[in-house]
């Protein structure tokens, strides 16, 4: 049955397949089972032990309990031992264990990305409960789980999980590489695993999706996607990515069609306004006033009529006391953080706008710009976009409105140019296999 399931199988570090042997009676035994779908203290409770202790012949064991069943149908034998059984041979009969551990109802729920229609469960710290997970959500043949350390001194599990049918080869290869070449004493989050592996370390936007929902997890890996998961960590990394990943919420995949589509519209309408909504409002007033009619450009220029310094500074002392905010809601403790923070914005947005020190429309700008930063659904890019508005402000107290659009374009040059591990980062459509000097050029980034 080993030699056999060796063929079926890919080979995995949580794929148990071992041999016993009674030293009395010589009688021989054969297991077969994935770790995290099975119970391990059942297995030695119903198999190991009364076989090691030759306390009745095995054989009316499985005759005499209703867990064990004949398998007499070879071709089940992956679904079975996906479905969490254990399979054992004894005298060239082949029996099948119930030994399938559910571990659900120890996940933790989602705390960053959240759903409503999804499910509402996460990966967890303990790497078997997140492989438990992963296995029941992904019960493909194909996974392939290796396990290596990372941190010379922390020693931290780091499982890689992919499709050994799916998975691109030369990628896999570029990703054990990097791993291999981390030389680091502490490794204990997966956001430092992040920054290691990136290829530059001074890119502009994340190329690696870092998450904690197995559904998504999982549907990474049907595509053909590699998967880290870090001991200790509740979230995983999933490699290469596009930029496209990142605007995609895995509730899109639950809606109707013309819904998620009106979704990613307003999603990309909303990183545009985070992104250029400062920078153009410092270009209109200070240099292109004719682009709106002439009712709305005297509304504009009288909301500031009171405020005695230009725009751009205007606009610094909103996007500080923003960035406070936000901060503080983090660090603050959680049951106090969203209504002082809520309060306290309302309350200094109102009275900096009765102090003359800010503009009313200054306030809407500000606001719709908070809010747009957060309707992207995956918080590293979230984080990205915070910071890719202070170079188009910048280049908008110099070159007004033609500074604005030349920055964007920049940003889209950028994304063109940039790879995820050896693919194209800015493709829509299509699968791209890397060449060598592909990978070899993100190797040495």
């Amino acid at each position: 049955m080993l030699e056999r399931l060796k063929i079926i199988l890919s080979p995995s570090e949580d794929l148990i397949q071992k041999e016993l042997t009674h030293p009395m009676s010589k009688q021989t035994i054969e297991l077969a089972f994935y770790l995290p779908l099975v119970d391990e203290a059942k297995v030695h409770k119903f198999v190991t032990v009364p076989f090691s202790k030759n306390e009745y012949p095995i054989s009316s064991l499985f005759q005499s309990n209703s867990n064990f069943y004949v398998v007499s149908d070879p071709a089940s034998w992956v679904d079975l031992i996906l479905r969490g059984q254990a399979l054992i041979e004894h005298q060239n009969v082949i029996y099948a264990f119930d030994a399938m551990h559910y571990k659900y109802n120890d996940a933790p729920v989602t705390q960053v990305e959240s759903t409503i229609r999804g499910p509402q469960h996460s990966i967890s710290e303990d790497p078997t409960i997140a492989l438990n997970l992963i296995r029941n959500a992904y019960m493909s043949p194909e996974l392939t789980i290796d396990q290596t350390q990372v941190g010379t001194i922390s020693q931290t599990s780091l499982y890689i999980l992919y499709d050994q049918r799916k998975a691109n080869l030369d990628t896999l290869k570029l990703v054990i590489n990097k791993i291999d070449a981390i030389h680091l004493d502490l490794i204990n989050s997966t956001g430092e695993l992040e920054r290691l592996l990136s290829s530059k370390k001074y890119q502009l936007f994340p190329t690696l999706l870092m998450t904690e929902r197995v559904d998504r997890i999982s549907r990474a890996l049907s595509l053909g996607k590699i998967v880290l998961v870090l001991k200790g960590s509740q979230y995983a990394l999933i490699l290469p990515v596009t930029f496209f990943d990142f605007i995609h919420a895995v509730e899109d995949h639950y809606e109707s069609f013309w819904m998620t589509r009106l979704l990613i519209v307003v999603r990309y309408i909303a990183l545009f306004i985070t992104v250029s909504l400062p920078g153009l409002y410092i270009a209109v007033l200070s240099y292109n006033p004719e682009i709106f009619r002439l009712q709305l450009a005297f509304s504009l220029v009288a909301s500031r009529s009171v405020v005695p310094y230009p725009s751009f500074i205007e606009v610094f002392i909103m996007l500080v006391m923003i960035e406070m905010l936000l901060e503080s809601s983090i660090r603050i403790p959680r049951f106090i953080g969203p209504a002082s923070t809520t309060v306290g914005g309302l309350i200094l947005g109102s009275a900096i706008q009765q102090a003359g020190l800010v503009s009313s429309v200054m306030i809407i700008v500000t606001s719709l710009m908070a809010i747009s930063n957060f309707v992207l659904p995956v918080y590293s890019m979230t984080l990205a976009v915070r910071f890719l508005k202070y170079p188009i402000i910048i280049i908008a107290i110099f070159f007004g409105l033609s500074g604005v659009c030349v920055g964007l374009y920049f940003y889209i040059v950028y994304l063109c140019n940039m790879r995820s591990f050896g693919e194209y980062y800015f493709r829509i459509r299509g699968k791209f296999t890397p060449q060598e000097g592909d990978i070899g050029q993100a190797g040495a980034r």
